[in-house]
């Protein structure tokens, strides 16, 4: 949930708890069916939250990503609702989800994914760096055996594990170097190899 949801949130619960509170005082006997009238809209109210709530978070995932295969060797990706290109990969045979990041040098999983794909994060060596927006951050050089996106297949594969926490692992330059011309033409990029 993000921050104004959160203050929302708080102030759509102040008001309620000011409107409950100017029934109470105006109701001073019959309290036993105040009260239960009072948890039922309580628990209508707590509903309404969850479901606008849930309802934002399920609008703003969206699809992870159209992927269209062209003839002449072309990729299409759809911009995902976030305004990121987003790509499901085949690593070694598992599904692996990236953000296409034309500003990462290189493909650079996260711990959890690094873990599907069967790397341990405990005997990793650190010892590569990279700048980034955060500050500097150590990585783990790995091979990967195969990368599949769409009808093209790439074998030993340079990339890196970071070692510090990143929600999505990038999809690099490195990687989408192995293209021959990078476009993005509105909401789509179109890889040409």
């Amino acid at each position: 949930m993000a921050n104004n949801d959160f203050e929302r949130l708080i102030y759509l619960s102040i008001l309620v708890a000011v409107i409950l509170g100017s029934v109470l005082m105006t109701r001073k006997g019959d309290f036993g069916n105040l009260a239960r009238q009072s948890g039922v809209w309580l628990l209508i109210f707590i509903a309404v939250v969850a479901a606008v709530v849930g309802w934002q978070d399920i609008r703003q995932a969206g699809p992870l990503s159209l992927v269209q295969s062209e003839g002449g060797g072309q990729i299409i990706i759809s911009k995902h609702r976030d305004g990121h290109f987003h790509l499901k990969l085949s690593i070694n045979g598992k599904p692996i989800e990236f953000l296409v990041d034309t500003g990462a040098s290189e493909i650079v999983l996260n711990q959890k994914d690094a873990q599907t794909l069967g790397f341990d994060a405990e005997t990793l060596d650190y010892w590569a760096y990279a700048n980034t927006a955060n500050g500097k951050v150590r990585l783990a050089p790995v091979r990967l055996g195969s990368i599949v996106l769409g009808d093209y297949k790439d074998k030993n594969v340079k990339a890196t594990v970071n070692e510090g926490s990143m929600r999505t692992s990038l999809l690099g330059m490195s990687y989408l170097n192995k293209f021959s011309a990078i476009e993005i033409k509105q909401s789509q990029m179109i890889l040409t190899r």
